[in-house]
């Protein structure tokens, strides 16, 4: 809903009961009408001088601002204009020595408070009626909270702002944690692999030493050439034994 900002009374010119005994009806209705004509222009001249003196406030505001940096632009240009490269010569050391450069510019905060509401704003919140006195029945109240502010809180938009601030900034933080989990997982992974390769290669440097252990000729293809000199060298002895046999 929009908030009408300045209101121009009365609104209503004709309007209006006539008081008992008026003879001439249409000279009454007359004279309340100019009244009422009256009164807005009073009404009007009003708020067009707090028009033009807000506008006045915004323009000197200006003018400062505008003053003061034309004043510090002044400044930096004769500073520059003394300056000379070939002259003076500036060290590292000197240079980290200085203090950091510090903005002395005031940003504007609590722009909708109090302090800052218009005259007509701060009239028209005047004219309306108070809450019900409900401040009253806190005290028995046995969570201890204000019984006002369950009719009316004016400090409730900033606390809905503040915990939704809040809640931004958990999930940012939130957000920065999560990458490190992929991180952490993959040195893991890693020194796991290393681990198993170390294990590996000691697997293999034992296999390679009880080899070396062994002795030589264990083979499939040796002992298959060992038999066949076994079977070899007993039929030899056979041959030998039946030769002996026929020379008896």
């Amino acid at each position: 809903m929009p908030l009408v900002k300045r209101n121009i009374e009365p609104r209503h010119l004709c309007r209006g009961a006539l008081p008992d005994g008026v003879t001439s009806e249409l000279e009454c209705v007359t004279n309340s009408t100019l009244a009422a004509i009256i009164k807005q222009l009073g009404s009007l001249s009003r708020h067009a001088e707090d028009i033009f003196g807000e506008l006045f406030n915004e323009a000197n505001s200006f003018y400062m601002r505008m003053n003061s940096l034309q004043e510090r632009v002044d400044l930096l240009v004769i500073k520059v204009t003394q300056l000379d490269s070939t002259v003076e010569e500036v060290s590292l050391q000197d240079i980290n020595m200085r203090k950091a450069f510090k903005s002395s510019t005031v940003q504007n905060q609590q722009v909708v408070s109090r302090n800052s509401i218009p005259n007509p704003v701060m009239e028209m919140y005047q004219r309306c009626d108070k809450p019900p006195p409900l401040n009253i029945l806190t005290p028995y109240r046995d969570d201890k909270k204000d019984g006002l502010k369950f009719y009316t809180d004016p400090s409730y938009f900033f606390n809905l702002w503040k915990e939704k601030m809040l809640q931004a900034t958990e999930d940012k933080r939130k957000e920065k944690r999560v990458p490190l989990m992929p991180m952490s997982d993959a040195r893991s992974d890693l020194l796991a692999a290393i681990r198993r390769g170390i294990q590996l290669r000691k697997v293999q440097e034992q296999w390679e030493q009880e080899a070396k252990k062994e002795p030589v000729g264990n083979d499939v293809a040796t002992i298959l050439s060992r038999r066949i000199a076994v079977e070899y060298s007993e039929s030899d002895d056979d041959s030998e034994l039946d030769d002996n046999e026929w020379s008896d």
